[in-house]
Order: structure tokens, then C-alpha cells, then sequence
């Protein structure tokens, strides 16, 4: 009997792990999409919802594009497979912009909209009473904390955080949060749909920046300090970290990328939450920058220009 429990034990932990095969993802912008594009490669069925058609058009052309690319590497003298390629990864992805009505057959709900406490637990809030108890919710968020956003649910055991990276096709980690009130089964169902997207998981514990942004953000914060003595020019201090230290970009250039603002968000949650750890004191420098409207590549000056 030990026995047939035990492997009844597996295989019905084993079908659940392996149960995430209907994804619904919600917010269009690069992230989801991202992540929206990487499921249907990998043979998950993938419905995007954002709340204007246009957005998901726009995203959805997006895909193909990017699609595009990676056949002109795939495919590069094969056009008919590559065209069929594309085709089969499309079809595994349809959009909507209506979350209620499309969540009723998903196995995880995944987030990745504005930074914004309250709308993401309104949202979760309103599909807690809707998706099937199956469903595992799990959030993109880089900041905020994912026992927060939960509470507003009552599936706290099947909550956790799946958090991507940009550009979502290209990089390979995922790092997948487990609160104190996650399940083992939920987290191992995460782990297990992060390799199943042919990513490398890490496991997080519910903690400010997690892991890559704790300490990615104190430097770029601690490099802008520098600057800010005067000891260091901006060119001087990229191209250190990146020579010196193997870094693909220098923390202002990064800065620039990731958007001053977002830098500038996250940094103002970490220093309410944490007042007196000099790794998280605000930068006048940045705030200057955020307040002129300066955030980086999206807006075509930040610490650098760009034409």
C-alpha cells in the first residue's frame, strides 16, 4: 500500500507540475508580451489581454516581428519552414480584453501591468472570484511585494512571483517567488513552467528587489553617488564596470535602458519601507532628471542623449 501511495503520490504531483499548458497574461506592453511570445514558442496556449484592442494589435504585430527575427537566424534558408514556424507559434496566441470571461479555463494567471499596488490587487481581486480553483496567479512585479498584491485574493497558497527580464525572448532567467503562505505544489508548478519555457529559475524569497534587483539597484544607485562627488565622470564609470568588470553595459547606460523613473519608483518603495539603510537613500541627482522628464532611452535623454 506504502508503495501505490507513494506512486500515486508522484504521478498526480508530476500531472500537476506539469499541468500549466493555458496561460493567460495580462498586459500587452513588452513585458507580457515577451512572455506572451516565449509560451507560444514552447507549445502553451496563450490568450494576452489588455484593456484596448489597439494595444494588443499593436503587441501582437509586435510578436510576429520579433518572431521574424529569430526565423532569419532559425530559418535562414529554409523560408517555408520558417513561415510555418511563425504560423504555429501565432496560432498558440489570441487576444482579449475582457480577463473575467477568458480566465474561466487557464491554468495560471500571470500580471505583468503598471507598478501599482492597488490596481494589480483590484485586478487579482476581481479574478480570485472567477478563475477556477486550479488556477495558480502569479505576478511579474520587480518591486512590490508579492504577499501584498495577494492579499487581495483568497488563493494565497496559489500566489506566487514570476519575475521576467528584459527582453523577455532572450533573457534566460526567471526568478520565481514563493511568499510564506505559497504551497510547495505552487512553487514547484512555477519552477517546473519556467524550464518548460526553457528558462533557468531561481528561487526568491518575498523580499525587496528579490534577488538580481537588491543588489543590481544599490549599485546603479551607489555609481550615481559616485558621480554626484565628483568622483567619477558617467563615461569613466561605464566603461570601468564594463572592462573591468565584464558587464555588457555600464550602470548609466543601464540606467538609461531600465528608465529612470522606474529606477526612481523603486528606489522611493525601498527607502519608505527601509528609512535608514544608506543602500537606500534617494538621489537628488535622479530626482532632477525624473523631474524634468528625463528618463532615459524611452524618452531620448536621460544620462546620455539619444537621437
Amino acid at each position: 500500500l506504502a508503495s501505490y501511495q507513494t506512486t500515486i503520490g508522484l504521478s498526480s504531483s508530476a500531472v500537476r507540475n506539469a499541468a500549466i499548458k493555458h496561460v493567460t497574461i495580462i498586459g500587452g506592453g513588452q513585458m507580457g508580451a515577451g512572455i506572451a511570445q516565449v509560451a507560444a514558442t514552447t507549445g502553451h496556449s496563450v490568450v494576452l489581454v489588455d484593456t484596448n484592442e489597439e494595444i494588443l494589435k499593436k503587441s501582437a504585430k509586435g510578436i510576429e516581428g520579433s518572431l521574424k527575427r529569430v526565423v532569419k537566424k532559425k530559418f535562414a534558408d529554409k523560408p517555408d519552414a520558417g513561415a510555418e514556424f511563425i504560423a504555429k507559434v501565432m496560432a498558440n496566441v489570441s487576444i482579449s480584453t475582457d480577463a473575467a470571461s477568458v480566465v474561466g479555463s487557464t491554468d495560471l494567471v500571470l500580471e505583468a501591468i503598471v507598478e501599482n499596488l492597488k490596481i494589480k490587487q483590484g485586478l487579482f481581486g476581481a479574478l480570485d472570484k472567477v478563475a477556477p480553483a486550479h488556477t495558480i496567479f502569479a505576478s511579474n512585479t520587480s518591486s512590490l511585494p508579492i504577499t501584498d498584491i495577494a492579499s487581495s485574493t483568497s488563493r494565497l497558497d496559489r500566489f506566487g512571483g514570476l519575475h521576467f527580464f528584459n527582453p523577455v525572448p532572450m533573457m534566460k532567467l526567471v526568478e520565481v517567488i514563493g511568499t510564506s503562505a505559497t504551497s510547495q505544489d505552487t512553487f514547484d508548478s512555477l519552477l517546473a513552467f519556467s524550464k518548460a519555457l526553457g528558462k533557468t529559475p531561481v528561487s526568491c524569497k518575498d523580499t525587496p528587489g528579490f534577488i538580481v534587483n537588491r543588489l543590481l539597484v544599490p549599485y546603479m544607485m551607489e555609481a550615481i553617488r559616485l558621480h554626484e562627488r565628483g568622483h567619477g565622470s558617467k563615461e569613466d564609470i561605464d566603461i570601468a564596470m564594463k572592462l573591468g568588470a565584464g558587464y555588457p553595459m555600464g550602470p548609466f547606460e543601464l540606467l538609461d535602458y531600465v528608465g529612470l523613473d522606474t529606477a526612481k519608483f523603486i528606489m522611493d518603495g525601498w527607502v519608505e519601507k527601509d528609512p535608514d539603510n544608506p543602500l537606500m537613500q534617494p538621489s537628488e541627482m535622479l530626482n532632477k532628471l525624473v523631474a524634468e522628464g528625463k528618463f532615459g532611452k524611452k524618452t531620448g535623454e536621460g544620462f546620455y542623449k539619444y537621437k
